[in-house]
């Protein structure tokens, strides 16, 4: 009786099935959610870390992450849990918690993490105090780990229900970009290549304050004219800061640019544009902040930064610093507008540096 595979060639028989990438991600909000779920599409084998018990409890009981990606069904393949040296036992790490908890959670890592493993950050903002970008404050913790941003116009929701979707990875070492581009990317999830994490993660950050002010200008009603002019001035202002801070130009007019403002700036399914909505139509910053509830608007507490590092590289961003000084009450939104309004007539130089 033959055994089984036993008119196979020898060539076949010793060939060896290729491994599975083992991705953990860390962070199980709406975007950790939802890339956990792009892997395993993917075909990664994927750990989801969550510190909420909540959160690990109801997924493993429903299969649905209720808290923060209602309605979209998690394959029981995915492995949730609240053990961080289990996630930390991957091939590749990806970084999804908020922008002020990074270099907290990075130190936790320092001592889980093997030199070598490859970390991809997807958290967008500018950390408070140091005023450094993600992977800088990632690089200054765990030195010796390889690093990658993933940054586009993503909204979770559209990506986790496998809505065609295109975002942008920036990694210095385009081999290791190309085996993160295979182990999230697919027909429906298309990551395109970058070298330039600087560009990359100043786009994500500063997005997300244009989108304040363009919400800001929706609740008072002043028009689509006037989302294009702020979309278009503030591509000026995250690229002068951009080339300042030593990336490129040509990175803002990709995905992580332009292709993340638009989105982020047009849909009020952007926290941040319904947040300066709610605030243009009069409300108080207080009144319209997440609090207890599950959402995060990055922005407010970007702006805080983005003023702070602007001040200090001496790169002009007054949209940006407008909408910082009617965050912290120093302007109203009319004292606002108006200051922007009675700015003197220019040249229009997107990437020039003042």
């Amino acid at each position: 009786m033959n055994e089984p595979h036993d008119d196979l060639p020898d060539a076949l028989l010793t060939e060896k099935v290729p491994q599975r990438t083992r991705i953990g991600v860390i962070g199980a909000g709406s975007w950790g959610t939802a890339l956990a779920i792009i892997a395993n599409r993917a075909g990664s084998e994927v750990t989801l870390w969550s510190r909420n018990e909540q959160v690990v409890d109801v997924v493993r009981d429903k299969r649905v992450n209720d808290i923060y990606l209602p309605d979209v069904f998690l394959d029981p393949a995915i492995r949730i849990t609240t053990h961080l040296p289990q996630v930390c036992d991957s091939d590749v790490l990806i970084l999804s918690v908020p922008s002020q908890s990074v270099r907290t959670l990075c130190i936790n890592l320092s001592d889980l993490t093997l030199p070598g493993l490859p970390i991809v950050i997807t958290t967008k903002g500018i950390e408070r105090g140091s005023l450094l970008l993600m992977h800088e404050v990632v690089a200054s913790i765990l030195p010796a780990n390889p690093l990658a941003i993933l940054s586009g116009p993503n909204f979770a929701r559209e990506a986790a229900q496998g809505l065609p979707t295109a975002t942008a990875i920036a990694c210095g070492d385009k081999e290791l970009g190309e085996r993160i581009r295979y182990a999230l990317g697919g027909k429906l999830f298309r990551p395109y290549l970058s070298d330039d994490l600087i560009g990359t993660e100043i786009g994500g950050a500063v997005k997300n304050v244009i989108a304040l002010a363009c919400g800001i200008a929706a609740g008072r009603k002043y028009g689509e004219n006037a989302r294009a002019a702020l979309i278009t001035r503030g591509l000026a202002e995250m690229t002068r800061l951009a080339l300042v801070k030593g990336g490129k130009a040509e990175t803002l007019m990709g995905l992580a640019g332009i292709g993340d403002l638009v989105l982020t700036c047009s849909s009020l399914q952007s926290r941040n544009l319904s947040l300066g909505y709610a605030l243009g139509q009069g409300k108080e910053l207080h009144e319209v902040l997440p609090g207890k509830s599950h959402g995060l608007t990055e922005g407010v507490v970007t702006a805080d930064s983005l003023y702070e590092l602007s001040m200090k590289l001496g790169v002009s961003m007054p949209l940006c610093a407008t909408v910082y000084h009617i965050l912290k009450g120093r302007l109203t939104v009319e004292e606002g507008i108006e200051q922007l309004l009675s700015r003197p007539f220019t040249e229009e130089a997107p990437a020039r540096v003042m």
